[in-house]
C-alpha cells in the first residue's frame, strides 16, 4: 500500500471516529433536549394541575359556606319569629294590665264621687285661681 493509501486510510479512520464522536454527542443533546423537554411538560401540567385542585377545593368552600349562610339565616329567622311572638305577648299583656287598672281607678273614683268624697272646696278654688291666673299671663303676654 502506498503512503497515500495509508494516509487516505488513516483520514478516513479519523473520519470515521469523528463522526460516530459527533453522533453521540447528537444523541446525547437530543436526548437532553427531550428530557428537558419532557421536565418541562411535566412542569406544565402540575402548575395546571394546582390551578385546577386550587379552584375546586375554592369552589368546594364557597359551596360550603354558601349553604351554611343559608343555614345560619333560617336559623336567625326561626329565632326572630320566636321573639317576635314572645314580645307580642308581653305587650298584650301589659296592655292588658293597663286597661285593667285604668279600668279599677276609674271605678274607684266613681265610687268616690257617689259617697261624697270628691275633690275637696279648697281643690275646686285652687283650680279656678290657676286657671284664672294662666289667663291674666296670656293677656300680658299679648300686650307687651
Amino acid at each position: 500500500m502506498s503512503k497515500v493509501d495509508k494516509t487516505n486510510e488513516v483520514a478516513t479512520t479519523k473520519t470515521d471516529e469523528v463522526k460516530e464522536v459527533v453522533n453521540s454527542n447528537l444523541d446525547k443533546i437530543k436526548e437532553t433536549a427531550n428530557s428537558a423537554e419532557e421536565m418541562a411538560r411535566k412542569i406544565w401540567l402540575a402548575g395546571l394541575g394546582a390551578y385546577g385542585k386550587g379552584y375546586e377545593e375554592i369552589k368546594g368552600r364557597i359551596e360550603t359556606l354558601s349553604s351554611e349562610s343559608n343555614k345560619l339565616f333560617d336559623d336567625l329567622v326561626v329565632e326572630g319569629e320566636k321573639l317576635e311572638t314572645e314580645g307580642k305577648d308581653k305587650v298584650k299583656q301589659v296592655k292588658d294590665d293597663v286597661l285593667a287598672k285604668t279600668e279599677v281607678q276609674a271605678r274607684i273614683e266613681t265610687v268616690r264621687t257617689k259617697l261624697g268624697f270628691g275633690k275637696s272646696d279648697e281643690e275646686v278654688k285652687l283650680e279656678e285661681l290657676s286657671a284664672k291666673i294662666d289667663e291674666l299671663t296670656a293677656a300680658i303676654a299679648k300686650l307687651s
